[in-house]
């Protein structure tokens, strides 16, 4: 293993690439997605473009590497709470998970903004690679929450029978492969069910986020909660 410690030069310059990051989402929270270029970021830094150059080779490279750092902090952050509870606590992991992501998501809007809202103009997103890498990790991570769950869920239908059957082929065949290969005790009504877990966890906090509550309630925690204790209920799950 190598014990060496980073030279002076390699803290500088990863402390700069840091705050490049910083200030490109500085950018979008000031100015929307627009605002990120490589040419505005180095005037904001006082550097020349040229320099920016020596860290990220283009714009498209920096926001890849934004995505993957966002997406690696809310799971980071939603794993580290979850792992509090005891594996047997599938519900109450859900719970977790989603208020995990509610407080990730109002303490780092921009970045919120930028993997679940607001588009950056142009962008190319690359097959594969860091951010592919860590929007998948949250995917898996909430996936396989709720197919902890899922045992523990009642019959998703309702007492007249009008709940859709789900098949594999209701979902995006590279999607499908993945799943069957990762959770195969899961059934396609399962993958729906984590899907709608997700679509409501973000509800709430997109209108949070975007400032539509603010108006609205002085207690957006408590509307969340409420939120969820009421989404595991509807989806046959049985809350702590």
């Amino acid at each position: 293993m190598d014990d060496r410690k980073p030279s002076r030069r390699d803290r500088l310059r990863a402390a700069t690439a840091q705050e490049i990051k910083a200030v490109a989402l500085n950018l979008m929270a000031t100015g929307g997605p627009d605002a990120i270029t490589l040419r505005a970021i180095a005037r904001e830094m006082g550097m020349t473009a040229g320099a920016i150059y020596g860290y990220y080779a283009t714009r498209d490279d920096l926001i890849t590497t934004l995505i993957a750092d966002v997406y690696t902090s809310y799971v980071e952050a939603a794993e580290a709470a979850v792992a509090k509870l005891p594996e047997d606590d599938a519900v109450g992991r859900v719970l977790t998970w989603a208020d995990a992501f509610r407080t990730w998501s109002v303490s780092n809007p921009e970045g919120f903004r930028l993997i679940y809202g607001d588009p950056v103009p142009g962008y190319q997103e690359p097959e594969g690679g860091p951010a592919a890498d860590a929007e998948h990790r949250a995917c898996a991570g909430l996936t396989a929450l709720v197919a902890a769950a899922w045992p523990h869920a009642e019959p998703l239908h309702s007492a007249n029978g009008d709940e859709p059957d789900y098949a594999w082929d209701d979902f995006h065949p590279q999607l499908t492969d993945e799943l069957r290969r990762t959770f195969p005790q899961l059934p396609p009504a399962g993958v729906a069910l984590a899907m709608r877990v997700w679509g409501r966890m973000h509800g709430l906090v997109s209108l949070e986020v975007y400032g539509h509550l603010r108006n609205q309630t002085r207690d957006p925690a408590k509307l969340y909660r409420t939120e969820m204790r009421d989404l595991v209920r509807s989806l046959g799950l049985r809350p702590y």
